[in-house]
């Protein structure tokens, strides 16, 4: 059982800001998000986290998530892994919710009515299963775990851990370049931090 699995969202892109899913389109950093991952970090170097030394780490190859991984200084120990991957919005690719309810209902979202052509929520869950599955393997042993991906993917990951449908994910939400923390207490897997941006304040 890995001691700790860190999450990393990716720092702002021009289509983050403004709100448009962003799935498998490769849309690269802003500014304000390479400066972000930079002071992420930093954060990660200083105590308690100390460099997580040991740590494994792995990324998704979207460049976003890969150059936040690089940037926070963890570039040549991340491995890309395909099931960190965003969701696949099919048609819903680069619209924003309020486009999409227009022509869908006003109730319409992501994780209960899912998308048109893209991934199904099933096979969301799935990945995020293969991600649960891995880092609370014997493969990670007594290492900790970081992780860099996607708002709906790392939350679709921490709905798993915690053994709650991928639906759940709605309900936590996830700013870009930011630090969370899934581990276990008595030994029930839960959230030890969440949504943590305190190195952008």
């Amino acid at each position: 059982m890995a001691r700790r699995i860190l999450l990393v969202r990716h720092g702002d892109t021009a289509w983050s800001v403004s709100g448009r899913h962003t799935g498998r389109t490769d849309v690269p950093l802003l500014a304000e998000g390479r400066t972000a991952a930079k002071a992420l970090g930093e954060r990660l170097r200083a105590a308690p986290w100390d460099g997580l030394p040991g740590a494994l780490v792995r990324t998704s190859p979207l460049s976003r998530a890969r150059e936040t991984c690089e940037l926070a200084g963890f570039g040549d120990r991340a491995e890309d892994w395909d099931a960190l991957l965003e969701y696949d919005y099919g048609a819903e690719e680069g619209r924003t919710p309020e486009q999409i309810r227009a022509e869908r209902g006003a109730g319409w979202t992501v994780w209960r009515e899912g998308v048109t052509g893209g991934e199904t929520v099933a096979a969301l869950s799935a990945r995020a299963d293969e991600v649960v599955t891995w880092a609370d393997s014997a493969a990670a042993g007594d290492r900790d775990v970081l992780l860099f991906g996607h708002g709906h993917m790392l939350r679709a990951v921490a709905a798993r851990w915690l053994g709650c449908e991928v639906a759940f994910a709605e309900r936590i939400r996830l700013s870009p370049a930011s630090l969370s923390v899934l581990g276990r207490a008595y030994g029930v897997p839960v959230i030890a931090r969440w949504n943590d941006t305190g190195h952008l304040d």
